[in-house]
């Protein structure tokens, strides 16, 4: 009954229309040095023309990787030319509102939510002639593979997920968690208003470091890695993509009505039945790690969890090494099976 009296609420709600140096060690510099994931590729779908990268093989196994907020493709810059060696054919795409990706149409609407998201991946592989692949992400990203994995596990032969399982369950979008944790989500109620929105489209740059640094309090992030990142926000449907995320998951803006019933089935929290290794960094500021025994019932198929240490919010940035290790366990899981 709840989960469908606050479905139904999206009805009621309309949309909203200096920071010092992160102190951490120096001995944790893995991202400070690497190329530029270059060049860079487009592919229209029905609703975006999506800019991606592709390394490795043509014919080799297909991983996709997908980068959070607020972050971007170099998120992947250590891992993605790590597996195109190992013999995968990697592809790296910009989220929807990020970087060069566009909607091709102005009618389109600007949607954040998971759905949006999860679909955008099998979308891809529609446009890319790819049957099936590995779905490998975090925040944002690994919401949307989680998303695509559940509802279309035929299309995915392996999911790498930090935070294990990461869809929302909207029934318990009011429902409120420890204090501690709720003041680092400050940005979710910010967008929810238009100041928030105002000051995501003047200071993009601002806020994203404010919360790397609350996410990864470890990591040793240079101005190059922020400055790099930055130049995703530089996008005209960013901050209407990035505040409908946040609004739709607190109920406070209504979907995408052709979303709407995968939406539906995502309120029934479902399993997942394809191989999955899950990541949790040790010195994750936003998400505390768990040993994956409280996420363990969604998971279905295969599973294994990790605990990483030194890894904050962003993993594969920071420890890009058990981020490719994650992904060729996952591979190992479906051994036996096409991957």
């Amino acid at each position: 009954m709840l989960a469908r009296s606050l479905f139904a609420a999206f009805a009621i709600f309309a949309t909203a229309s200096a920071v010092p140096s992160n102190p951490s060690n120096n001995d944790n510099a893995e991202s400070s040095s690497y190329s530029r994931l270059e060049p860079i590729r487009y592919v229209n779908t029905t609703k975006l023309q999506i800019a991606y990268y592709e390394n490795g093989p043509k014919h080799g196994n297909v991983v996709l990787l997908l980068h959070g907020w607020p972050y971007d493709i170099h998120s992947y810059a250590a891992v993605a030319p790590a597996l195109a060696k190992k013999g995968y054919r990697v592809i790296v795409p910009y989220l929807r509102g990020h970087g060069p990706t566009t909607f091709l149409h102005t009618n389109t609407f600007r949607s954040g939510e998971q759905a949006a998201l999860g679909y955008d991946i099998i979308e891809l592989l529609d446009a890319l002639n790819i049957p099936k692949a590995i779905f490998a992400g975090f925040d944002w990203g690994g919401r949307g593979a989680c998303v695509a994995a559940a509802l279309w596990p035929e299309r995915c032969s392996g999911l790498v997920s930090v935070n294990s399982y990461t869809i929302q369950d909207l029934s318990q979008a009011w429902v409120p968690v420890p204090a501690v944790l709720e003041a680092g989500f400050w940005f979710f109620y910010y967008f929810l208003t238009p100041r928030g929105a105002a000051a995501l489209a003047e200071h993009p740059k601002d806020i994203a470091k404010v919360i790397w640094t609350k996410n990864s309090p470890t990591w040793n992030f240079t101005q190059a890695d922020l400055d790099t990142a930055a130049e995703t926000f530089v996008n005209q449907d960013y901050v209407s993509v990035v505040t409908h995320g946040y609004r739709h998951r607190l109920l406070y803006a209504p979907g995408d009505p052709e979303y709407a019933e995968f939406e539906k089935k995502l309120l029934e929290q479902p399993r997942i039945s394809v191989p999955a290794v899950t990541l949790d960094g040790i010195d994750d500021g936003s998400n505390p790690p768990t040993n994956g025994s409280s996420s363990a019932a969604h998971f279905t198929g295969k599973r294994v969890h990790h605990q990483v240490p030194g890894a904050g919010h962003n993993l594969p940035q920071e420890k890009p090494e058990a981020f490719v290790s994650a992904v060729l366990e996952v591979a190992g899981l479906g051994k036996g099976k096409k991957l």
